[in-house]
C-alpha cells in the first residue's frame, strides 16, 4: 500500500503584519502573569496568611506544577493532531482562556477553614489552575514556529512576546501585593487576596481571549504530516534527533529554576530583609524596567554575535545581579536595587533569545523531517520551564524550613530568627546565581547557528523540489537527514 506523502513544507519568509505580531505578543500578558503572581504571592499566602508550615507550604506549591510536567506534553501532541477550521492550536488556546482565570480567582478564595483543609483547598485550585493555563500555553508557545519561515522574524514575534511579557510581569508584579493589601506595615488580608484574584483572573482572560482573536487570520508556514508519540517518555524518545533543542531545554529549565526561586523570595525578601512589605512592588519595577529598556539591545546583539552568545552574556548579567543581591545585608538598600535592576537587564535576553532558539530548532526538526511536532517540543519545553519553576517555590520553601522560619497568619507577624533571614537572602541570592552558573555549560552545548538554519531550510526546498520531480516520474524516495549537533 503507498504511504500518504508528507504535505509540501512552505518555506516562504514574508513578514508578518503589526497584527499577528502585537496580538501573539498579547498573550504574553496571560503568561507572564500567571508566571509571576503565584510565583510572587501563593507560597506567601500560604505562610504568612494562612498560616502553612514552610515545607509543606512549597510542597503544595510544587506539586501542581509537577503534574503539569506530564500534562503539557500530552496537550502539545493532541494539538499536534487536531483538525479544527480554527487551526490546530486555537481551540486549546480558547479552551484555555475560558476555564484557567476562574480557578485563579477561586484559589486566593480559600474559606475559613483549618489550616490543613485550607492548604488541601489551595492545592487542588492550584492544580486546576495549572491545567488550565497548560491548555492555553502549550499552543501558544507553538505557533511562531509556524508564522513564519525567517528566523530573524521569529525573533522580532518574540521580542513584541517579551515587551508583552515585561509590561505584564511589572503590572501584576507591582499591583497585585497593593491589591492584596500589603503596605509598610502589612503583608496583606484575606479580603485583599480574594479581591487580588479577581483582578488578576480578569487580567489572564483578557490577555488569552485577545491572542486567541488577533491569530484568526495568521499564516501557516509549517503544512506537514500530523502526528506525534503523546507520553512523556515517548515525546523524549522522538526529541533525541534534535541535539540543539535538548541542550536548549536543559539550559532552560535550570534558569527558570533560578527565576523562579528570586520571585519566590521577593516578598520574603522586602518584608524580613528590607523591611517593608511594600518593597516588593519597587523590586519588580527595578527588575523589569531595565528589561524592557534592555530588550531592544538583546534582540541587536542577537542579530551581530548570534542567538546564543547573546543569550550567555545576559545569563551572565543575572548571574551578577543575583551574586550583588545574596551580598544585601552587608549593602545599601539602593546597591540592592541596583543588583535587581542589573538582573532585569539579563532576564530580558533570557526570555526573549531561548524563545527565539526553540522556534529555530522546532523549524530546523520540521525541515529535517517534514513532520508537524511543534506541540511536541513546546510541549516539552513549557513542561520544562514548569518543573523549573516549580523547583524555584519548592527550593524556597525548603530553604525557609531548614533556615528554621516560623510561619504566621493574617493578625499576626511571628519574630524571625537570624538563621531564617539567612535562609531568606541565600533563597534570593546565592541559589539563583549558582543555577545560573550551572546552565550556561548546558547553554554553551547548543548549536544552531543562523546560518546552518538557512542551509537546512534551501536543502528542503531542493528536496521538495527533487520529490515532486520523483513522484512525477513515479519513484517515491523521500528520506531526510537527522538534525544533529555539527
Amino acid at each position: 500500500m503507498d504511504q500518504p506523502r508528507p504535505e509540501k513544507l512552505a518555506l516562504g519568509s514574508a513578514g508578518l503584519g503589526a497584527r499577528t505580531r502585537i496580538g501573539y505578543g498579547l498573550g504574553s500578558f496571560a503568561t507572564g502573569t500567571f508566571g509571576t503572581v503565584p510565583g510572587l504571592m501563593l507560597l506567601f499566602y500560604l505562610t504568612d496568611i494562612l498560616g502553612v508550615a514552610a515545607g509543606i507550604a512549597g510542597l503544595l506549591v510544587f506539586l501542581p506544577k509537577a503534574w503539569d510536567v506530564l500534562l503539557n506534553p500530552w496537550i502539545g501532541s493532541l494539538s499536534d493532531r487536531t483538525r479544527h477550521r480554527w487551526g490546530p492550536r486555537r481551540p486549546w488556546m480558547l479552551a484555555g482562556a475560558l476555564t484557567m482565570p476562574v480557578c485563579f480567582a477561586a484559589m486566593f478564595a480559600a474559606p475559613a477553614l483549618e489550616r490543613g483543609w485550607a492548604a488541601a483547598y489551595v492545592a487542588v485550585l492550584f492544580l486546576l489552575t495549572a491545567t488550565g493555563y497548560a491548555c492555553f500555553q502549550v499552543p501558544y508557545v507553538a505557533l511562531p514556529a509556524e508564522l513564519t519561515a525567517d528566523p530573524d522574524e521569529r525573533a522580532r514575534v518574540m521580542s513584541w512576546r517579551v515587551a508583552f511579557l515585561g509590561a505584564a510581569i511589572l503590572l501584576s508584579g507591582a499591583v497585585a501585593p497593593l491589591l492584596a493589601g500589603s503596605t509598610a506595615d502589612s503583608p496583606g488580608t484575606p479580603g485583599g487576596y480574594r479581591l487580588m484574584g479577581v483582578v488578576v483572573g480578569a487580567l489572564l482572560c483578557a490577555g488569552m481571549l485577545a491572542a486567541f482573536a488577533a491569530t484568526a487570520h495568521a499564516p501557516d508556514v509549517l503544512r506537514t504530516t500530523t502526528g506525534a508519540p503523546g507520553g512523556l517518555l515517548a515525546q523524549l524518545r522522538a526529541a533525541r534527533s534534535n541535539e540543539p533543542f535538548l541542550w536548549l531545554l536543559a539550559a532552560f529549565v535550570v534558569q527558570a529554576a533560578a527565576t523562579g526561586l528570586m520571585l519566590a523570595g521577593a516578598q520574603y525578601f522586602a518584608t524580613y530583609i528590607l523591611g517593608r512589605p511594600s518593597a516588593t512592588t519597587v523590586l519588580f519595577a527595578c527588575l523589569i524596567m531595565p528589561s524592557l529598556l534592555a530588550m531592544p539591545l538583546w534582540l541587536r546583539a542577537g542579530r551581530r554575535l548570534g542567538k546564543r552568545a547573546a543569550a550567555v552574556a545576559a545569563s551572565c548579567c543575572f548571574l551578577a545581579g543575583a551574586v550583588l543581591a545574596a551580598l544585601a545585608r552587608e549593602l545599601p538598600e539602593e546597591a540592592v536595587y541596583g543588583a535587581v535592576a542589573l538582573a532585569g537587564m539579563g532576564y530580558a535576553g533570557m526570555q526573549m533569545l531561548p524563545m527565539a532558539m526553540l522556534g529555530d530548532t522546532v523549524a530546523a526538526d520540521a525541515y529535517t523531517g517534514g513532520r508537524r511536532r511543534a506541540g511536541l517540543f513546546t510541549g516539552l519545553w513549557t513542561a520544562g520551564e514548569t518543573l523549573g519553576l516549580a523547583v524555584g517555590p519548592g527550593l524556597f520553601g525548603l530553604v525557609l524550613s531548614l533556615g528554621g522560619f516560623v510561619p504566621s497568619d493574617a493578625t499576626h507577624r511571628a519574630e524571625q530568627p537570624g538563621s531564617a533571614l539567612t535562609a531568606v537572602v541565600v533563597g534570593f541570592g546565592a541559589l539563583p546565581a549558582l543555577m545560573l552558573l550551572l546552565s550556561l555549560p548546558l547553554l554553551a552545548r547548543y548549536r544552531l547557528p543562523e546560518a546552518q538554519l538557512v542551509r537546512l531550510r534551501e536543502e528542503s526546498a531542493a528536496r521538495e523540489a527533487a520529490r515532486d520531480g520523483d513522484v512525477d516520474a513515479g519513484r517515491t524516495d523521500t528520506s531526510a537527514p537527522t538534525l544533529e549537533q555539527p
